[in-house]
């Protein structure tokens, strides 16, 4: 975990970790766990496609550039290996969240998320889902008998399908701090974001997301959780 990393944990009420499939190992796990453990921040699964060369963030096609079974064996170690270093360093894993192109790809691909939701419900049915409103994810979790909980997004632009805007395309990562808060604080209220075009579009989340990765991220989560708690909005993990 580096210097951001240890920081912004102070900010946050759940901390979605990287299990080795797009980024992190067993000692960053340890270590982001700790932290973790030490604020009272809920861990969470983050598993990806097996591809750290690409970060997670490039799509993959069932049985052409990997096989379903693989793809379910590579989940399930990902999550099964943070679970136990969870368990090493007193916490405990709480829900699995989808990185990257796996997660944008399970939105709309129903083959995917019953996958993942199958995945999840095999290791810990207790586990909670968390993934993008109006999805395939929700669908899937459901009829695995998952609890599912949707999310959004402070630092990224959404399509007017309510989606995310692709990373391949300008704009598709929100820059200015300012236009984060105030995406943020509509998110906590009003739950209305603006979309790429400009219309309004509402999202029904109960977890907001700021990208470790993203310039200025900690001062995102700061400010976010200052403006968040000051309209009397109360932050805590969803969940148990």
């Amino acid at each position: 975990m580096g210097l951001d990393e240890a920081q912004i944990v102070t900010s946050i009420s759940s901390a979605n970790i990287a299990c080795g499939g797009h980024a992190g190992d067993k000692a960053s796990m340890a270590t982001t766990v700790a932290n973790a453990v030490a604020s009272g921040v809920a861990i969470g699964a983050h598993p990806a496609y097996p591809d750290r060369d690409n970060f997670g963030r490039k799509s993959l096609l069932l049985g052409y550039d990997i096989e379903p079974e693989a793809l379910t064996e590579t989940l399930t170690q990902q999550i099964n290996t943070l679970i136990e270093i969870a368990a090493e360093k007193g916490g405990r894993v709480r829900y699995v969240k989808p990185h990257g192109a796996l997660y944008n790809d399970a939105v709309q691909d129903r083959e995917k998320a019953d996958l993942i939701a199958a995945v999840v419900s095999a290791i810990d049915p207790s586990l909670v889902f968390l993934g993008g409103p109006n999805s395939e994810m929700g669908k899937a979790a459901e009829a695995a008998g998952l609890t599912f909980v949707a999310e959004g997004f402070i630092d990224r632009r959404y399509t007017d399908g309510g989606h995310l805007v692709s990373r391949a395309l300008p704009r598709a990562v929100i820059e200015d701090q300012e236009d984060r808060l105030a995406q943020a604080k509509a998110l906590a209220t009003t739950g209305e974001v603006q979309t790429d075009t400009g219309r309004t579009l509402r999202i029904n989340a109960r977890s907001l997301c700021v990208h470790g990765d993203s310039a200025g991220a900690v001062k995102t989560a700061q400010a976010a959780r200052a403006a968040i708690e000051s309209m009397g909005v109360q932050i805590k993990a969803f969940a148990p």
